[in-house]
């Protein structure tokens, strides 16, 4: 099999997203990583809670955030509430907490059922990019830039790349389904 670099490092970075996707989903554990999606104005910019505030985890199911200008403790609570983390913090003036409670069999349906939603994207992400590849070769062929013997081969590649990506995608949503259901 040849070396496709560029391909490579585009289903690189589709799993990448999935990765990051799948550590913003919380499984009842705390995690600084559901924060990440969270913007905060501070100063009139929008900027994630991570770069003005230190985020620790003193227990398995709470988070500290403490930010390090205290007049940005008001802006970071209200862009909690405003997100769809489903955790009301509690702020006692110097940091905000976030407790984050045992999950529901409910709750765990719903966030199976997006953990699986990210998968599928991811898979058709893929799977567009071979779709691409491929045609992108077609067109070399059809120029007579490379022969059909090497349309075949490079086809047979990609589908070879394509096959370990998925393969490689159901390995991580199983990875956070399981960690979904043993919280």
């Amino acid at each position: 099999m040849d070396s496709y670099p560029e391909i490579e490092g585009r289903i690189a970075k589709t799993l990448e997203v999935l990765g990051h996707s799948y550590a913003t989903i919380r499984a009842g554990r705390a995690s600084a990583a559901v924060l990440d999606r969270v913007s905060v104005d501070y100063y009139g910019t929008p900027t994630p809670v991570g770069q003005i505030a230190s985020i620790s985890t003193p227990e398995p199911r709470i988070l500290v955030i403490q930010p390090w200008d205290a007049s940005a403790l008001k802006n970071i609570e209200k862009a909690i509430q405003a997100s769809d983390l489903g955790i009301h913090p509690t702020n006692d003036g110097k940091v905000i907490r976030l407790a984050f409670p045992q999950l529901t069999e409910e709750r765990r349906k719903e966030l199976t059922k997006l953990v699986h939603k990210y998968g599928e994207e991811a898979k058709v992400a893929v799977r567009n990019i071979r779709r691409d590849a491929i045609d992108l070769y077609k067109k070399q062929q059809k120029k007579s830039e490379i022969t059909e013997d090497d349309l075949r081969d490079v086809e047979r590649d990609l589908q070879e790349l394509t096959d370990k990506a998925i393969r490689d995608i159901d390995v991580l949503t199983a990875k956070k389904e399981k960690e979904l259901m043993e919280v």
